[in-house]
């Protein structure tokens, strides 16, 4: 008899992007306890991480909205019942993570720390290896040319 195939990212359980975004944005500031980076952030730059922090937060909200009205999972690790193109969608094929990456370079930021900056390139690689990559494989499988052609349109990050 043959297996079932799998319909999901094959993304290791063990990997959630709310906590790698968590790991990063917490390693930001206790390298700023313990290593500081010692330029001043001034209170315009502090308001620009804030700014950008809930810019992180809107973006996930606008994503969250887009998926329940396409009434699909927004479990990485889940089987996808259609492909969302709409609302934050057309601006980036991963909104979610871009918040995310606004977060890890903004909440640092907020409190006065450069390391967010520092550690955004790396949640960056990290996030695209170990999640991006497998779901757009995924997708692609799943959705073919749907896909192929929604990934012409629209970039990755921004």
């Amino acid at each position: 008899m043959k297996e079932k195939q799998k319909d999901s990212p094959e993304i290791n359980k063990n990997i959630h992007p709310p906590f790698v975004a968590l790991f990063y944005i917490a390693l930001a500031m206790i390298l700023q306890r313990f290593v500081p980076i010692s330029f001043y952030v001034s209170p315009a730059g502090r308001y620009i991480g804030l700014g950008m922090t809930f810019l992180g937060f809107i973006l996930g909200v606008g994503a969250y909205l887009e998926f329940r009205k396409a009434r699909t999972t927004l479990d990485p690790h889940g089987s996808v019942k259609s492909l969302v193109t709409g609302g934050v969608y057309r601006l980036t094929r991963n909104p979610i993570y871009l918040g995310f990456f606004l977060m890890v370079v903004g909440f640092p930021l907020n409190y006065g720390s450069w390391w967010g900056i520092v550690a955004a390139p790396v949640f960056a690689t990290t996030l695209s290896r170990l999640v991006i990559e497998k779901e757009e494989a995924y997708l692609e499988k799943k959705f073919k040319e749907q896909y192929t052609g929604y990934r012409s349109r629209v970039r990755r990050w921004i």
